[in-house]
């Protein structure tokens, strides 16, 4: 009975935890990927066999870099055709100026002189049928001959305008050239098509062709990641949405390099939830991307969503009815346990604040041992 109550007076024994001042972090952790900003599907824009593929996965690629040739065997000949059917209609051009228009206005003049003197001649044949010298046969030979001369005159000044800058064959002259122009143009970039070019720098992610392989429009043949921005995609559970904020930094890993840290910033947050998984998808911006990191690498993501740098901390296990409308925690005042409702603020891994209602220090019961409020106790000796 005298150790009964020496026990007693001396209270029960209890391993105590105790509020303490400090710097608290609270973050929302998850896994997700490396992405890069778009990706480019490569593809040709005719048929062709595949006499060269320059890059291989993985490969750095600059502007216009070579990375794929088809056979241009056929389209060069095209383009040599298409060349010869310019410079033949440039020649009839220029035949048209510095021939056609010079012979046209020689023939103008020569019929011009014709019709003058087969007028004459009407003149001369009337009055000496007039006379009686000619018959009436021979005034109409001679008015023949000059309907024809006046005819060909006529012809002729059609045939100079015609050979003009502003003229009828210089017009067709000139649209032929043009014709022939824009088909050499068609054959020319029909040819650049044999060649695939990078259009922007780049990493090649894949490749899905081979030299001998035929390629067809619409048919992808390379990946590309262009160069950019770095980021990385997680879906965070909903329940954690109002954590989150543009802006927030975060420290990412990949787990192929667990023992390397790199920093990311939040720089989008889905407007939608997805309803199936009950997650929002998540985006990191990486300033300065480690040059391991890889496209759909896996990295596991720690995104910091508060810092208290002088808060009254207390383990998360001594907060009872934590989720409730009022948590509270056992505290020993006086050798003696007291129920004392508290104010929770930001939480972190395995420690909660303290806004309201525990000072620094004070001896906490753990929520695991159930005693009665009044009861006297004791600090376990550890």
């Amino acid at each position: 009975m005298a150790v009964a109550g020496f026990v007693w007076l001396r209270g029960d024994a209890v391993k105590l935890a105790r509020a303490e001042r400090g710097e608290l972090r609270q973050s929302v952790v998850a896994s997700g990927r490396v992405r890069t900003p778009q990706r480019i599907e490569v593809a040709a824009q005719i048929t062709g066999r595949v006499i060269a593929v320059e890059v291989p996965e993985g490969a750095t690629l600059t502007p216009g870099q070579i990375m794929l040739r088809l056979d241009d065997s056929e389209l060069k000949a095209g383009v040599a055709q298409a060349r010869a059917t310019l410079t033949q209609n440039e020649v009839r051009l220029r035949q048209v100026g510095e021939l056609g228009l010079p012979v046209a206005e020689q023939s103008l003049r020569q019929a011009e002189a014709t019709a003058t003197q087969a007028r004459k001649q009407f003149e001369r044949v009337g009055e000496l049928v007039a006379k009686g010298f000619y018959s009436a046969a021979q005034l109409d030979d001679a008015r023949r001959g000059r309907d024809v001369a006046d005819s060909q005159w006529r012809s002729a000044q059609l045939q100079v305008a015609s050979n003009r800058p502003d003229g009828g064959d210089a017009r067709v002259a000139r649209g032929n050239v043009d014709q022939a122009r824009a088909a050499l143009a068609v054959a020319a970039a029909r040819l650049a098509y044999a060649t695939l070019r990078a259009p922007v720098a780049a990493t090649v992610l894949t490749r899905a062709v081979e030299p001998g392989d035929t390629a067809q429009p619409g048919k992808l043949l390379l990946t590309l990641a262009p160069t950019g921005d770095t980021e990385l995609t997680v879906q965070i559970d909903e329940k954690n949405l109002g954590l989150l904020t543009l802006g927030q930094p975060a420290l990412a890993s990949a787990d192929a390099y667990p023992g390397e840290r790199f920093k990311a910033v939040v720089s989008y947050i889905a407007p939608s939830v997805d309803a199936q998984r009950g997650s929002v998808e998540i985006r990191l911006r990486v300033p300065q991307p480690p040059g391991y990191l890889k496209h759909e690498m896996t990295v596991s993501i720690d995104i910091e969503s508060a810092r208290r740098a002088q808060a009254i901390i207390a383990p998360f296990d001594s907060v009872r009815e934590a989720n409730g409308p009022q948590p509270w925690i056992m505290v020993v005042r006086d050798g003696r346990t007291q129920r004392q409702p508290v104010r929770l603020g930001v939480r972190g891994a395995g420690k909660v604040e303290i806004l309201d209602g525990i000072a620094d220090g004070e001896a906490l019961v753990p929520a695991a041992v159930t005693l009665p409020e009044g009861r006297k106790v004791r600090a376990l000796d550890r």
